[in-house]
């Protein structure tokens, strides 16, 4: 890996955590297309699996005490069944489905509340979530509008929230790693950075969680939502540009 794709990997991993560590879910959508315009699809699965994993750990153990562990709980479980099924299909999409998927997922934080009903602070939506998030994690890259869906009815703070997303993520990239790695080390790990990268990455990753926290400290609840939908719909609308570019130069 060339010494300019190593820094735009890094310096990709700080400024979405950043993004991460402020609104919960937006860095994880940069960063999924900003590595897939360098990496191979299943290279870039692994790589933003191991940093959004170091990213959302990172932010659950700064944030611990707001984190409900019931719901991360019944979260995980449901992400093993959903890993495990999603292995055995062996999917791995194409660049231009990637980029449109990652275009179509932040259509869901428009959806009108009133269609939704559901609270992860309930047991069985907890487990659905798991299900349902971990699926989409493992096709589209990212599936954080689709979690956002579950958490618009609960009664926490911005700092539950982010908490507590990050904690289920934790399990959501484990298997994004595991389901994209296991392929790719039986070929010689083709297009995942080399190690020295993820030395560099994972640091810079950390830190910008910490700078994403102390941004939220200064933002209301009111202007968290707003922002976060705005964000995601922005970026989707960039991916779906590259879809169609990438759909018309075959």
């Amino acid at each position: 890996m060339t010494l300019p794709l190593a820094a735009f990997v890094a310096a990709a991993a700080f400024l979405t955590a950043t993004l991460s560590g402020v609104f919960g879910m937006a860095g994880g959508l940069v960063l999924m297309g900003a590595l897939a315009l360098v990496l191979p699809v299943g290279a870039a699965f692994v790589t933003h699996g191991v940093l959004q994993l170091v990213a959302n750990g990172w932010r659950a153990v700064l944030h611990r005490r707001h984190v409900r562990w019931d719901i991360v709980g019944w979260y995980a479980l449901a992400s093993l069944i959903a890993g495990v099924a999603v292995s055995l299909l062996s999917l791995t999409p194409s660049k231009p489905v990637l980029f449109l998927l990652l275009g179509l997922v932040p259509a869901l934080t428009w959806l009108p509340q009133r269609w939704i009903n559901l609270d992860a602070g309930r047991p069985a939506q907890a487990f659905l979530s798991g299900l349902s998030v971990t699926g989409l994690n493992l096709t589209a890259g990212v599936a954080g509008p689709l979690l956002d869906i579950f958490f618009v009815r609960t009664e926490l703070t911005r700092h539950a929230i982010v908490a507590t997303k990050a904690a289920t993520q934790v399990f959501a990239h484990l298997a994004k790693i595991v389901v994209y790695g296991a392929p790719l080390l039986g070929a010689g790990g083709h297009g995942v950075p080399p190690l020295w990268v993820f030395a560099l990455a994972i640091p810079l990753s950390m830190l910008g969680t910490v700078v994403g926290g102390k941004i939220l400290d200064r933002m209301s609840d009111v202007n968290f939502k707003r922002w976060t939908r705005w964000i995601v719909t922005a970026v989707g609308g960039l991916y779906l540009v590259q879809a169609a570019q990438l759909l018309l130069a075959r």
